[in-house]
């Protein structure tokens, strides 16, 4: 009996997915359980498992292309069997071949593209010495940029001729770095800074198309920002005993491999914080409010395509040097769109850190049910008069968004005077 492969829904908020490769050929013969295809939610990068035994018959969405949930992308059926009304129904409902061209992609799979390379959109493809354009991953331009390969001389293996990180990785295993490209960044630092800037040719402007991110993201931030009533508390922190704390902590990992960071001490003591103040540590259910008794803290990660948020549970019972070590991990597969559905999925409360960028102060937009996120700018030597005498002091400023249907401004002042006390007297966060 013919089994129909449908476009699943990989991730608890996903309505589309986009094929990003076929991992089985029309012809090959499949056990259930096999892995068919890599799928793009609006999260991560998911396989698809053939859900019946036989040959895959026909495929219906190509690579590169986007289709509903629900939706049959191909066939699984016996050699001999007749498909025709499946394949006449899919016909009616899944996008023709030339969506895939449009895509960069081919009707045809010649072989599965590496997840890695599949993380952004293909930006706008170099010219080669011969004029035509060259369809490349990312991950391939970047690795040919790096190591002075000439991209639009490598043959691409890939779907649809697409260069690679495999092709590039033979290229230059074989020797074909041209050096004038690693010239150019050198001659351009040489250059006036007021030197006239050339005419841009070729077309005004790019679109862009959706990742299911970014998709995802704008569709969240209308449910936020709009429907939820924003209010913004900031606090100003003296880190000065802080940085001391992290670096007699360091000291003492250093023996084992280990390191934390400020951020890392950051999610200890709101985790702390929030224990404390259990009416911040909630959910907004439109009927009622949730408060929570275990601390799930959300740590907004930046990725090619967006922002994800992986999860650190039960933050609370969790010492900084492990707290450390699962953001460094999770992050990690984040940005390889490797993460799994529960791994970025219910947290209580989020912290987004932008100070690593320079960024000394922000307000971060709340991710729904959620009643609260922290924005963390960075420690800054500022001026303070202390004692009536003018010192430098390391400082941080921190801005909690708070829904006002669940936070009224005297309960988040409240968590911020806790959370002040904590990060100002480190040894408060493990009392």
């Amino acid at each position: 009996m013919a089994t129909k492969v449908y476009m699943e829904a990989l991730s608890p908020t996903m309505e589309e997915g986009q094929l990003v490769s076929w991992l089985k050929a029309e012809g090959d013969s499949i056990a259930s359980g096999d892995v068919l295809a890599e799928i793009e939610t609006d999260k991560a990068t998911m396989e698809l498992v053939a859900r019946g035994d036989g040959v895959l018959r026909q495929i219906f969405l190509p690579a590169g292309g986007t289709t509903a949930v629900g939706n049959v992308i191909a066939v699984i059926a016996a050699a001999d069997e007749d498909i025709s009304e499946i394949v006449a129904a899919a016909a009616a409902g899944t996008p023709p071949a030339e969506a895939a061209q449009a895509a960069g992609g081919s009707p045809e799979v010649t072989e599965a593209v590496d997840v890695a390379e599949a993380e952004a959109p293909v930006p706008e493809a170099a010219v080669p010495a011969g004029g035509g354009r060259v369809k490349a991953s990312p991950l391939a331009r970047r690795m040919a940029e790096d190591s002075g390969v000439d991209i639009g001389a490598v043959s691409g293996s890939g779907p649809g001729g697409r260069v690679t990180k495999k092709d590039v990785q033979a290229a230059i295993e074989g020797g074909g770095v041209s050096s004038a490209p690693a010239a150019a960044p050198a001659a351009a630092a040489a250059a006036p800074q007021w030197a006239a800037v050339p005419a841009e040719s070729g077309a005004d402007f790019e679109d862009v198309p959706l990742s299911q991110m970014r998709k995802a993201i704008a569709k969240r931030l209308v449910q936020s920002i709009g429907p939820i009533p924003h209010f913004f508390l900031t606090i100003d922190i003296d880190m000065t005993r802080l940085q001391e704390a992290r670096a007699r902590i360091n000291a003492l990992l250093e023996a084992d491999g280990l390191r934390v960071s400020v951020n890392d001490l950051i999610i200890r003591a709101t985790a702390a914080a929030l224990r404390r103040h259990p009416e911040c540590n909630a959910h907004w259910l439109g009927d009622k409010v949730r408060r929570f008794n275990r601390v799930h803290i959300g740590v907004a990660v930046a990725i090619p395509d967006g922002l994800i948020t992986p999860i650190v549970r039960d933050a609370h019972a969790k010492g900084v040097a492990q707290i450390g070590a699962e953001v460094r991990e999770l992050a990690g597969r984040a940005r390889e769109k490797k993460l799994l559905p529960d791994e970025y999925t219910g947290a209580t409360f989020s912290i987004s850190n932008l100070g690593m960028l320079g960024i000394h102060e922000f307000t971060a937009v709340i991710n729904p049910p959620e009643a609260a996120i922290l924005a963390v700018g960075g420690v800054v030597d500022t001026p303070v008069i202390v004692e009536g005498e003018l010192e430098a002091q390391p400082r941080m400023r921190v801005t909690m968004s708070c829904d006002h249907r669940v936070i009224d401004g005297a309960q988040g002042a409240r968590f911020l005077a806790t959370l002040k006390a904590m990060l100002e007297e480190p040894a408060a966060i493990i009392a």
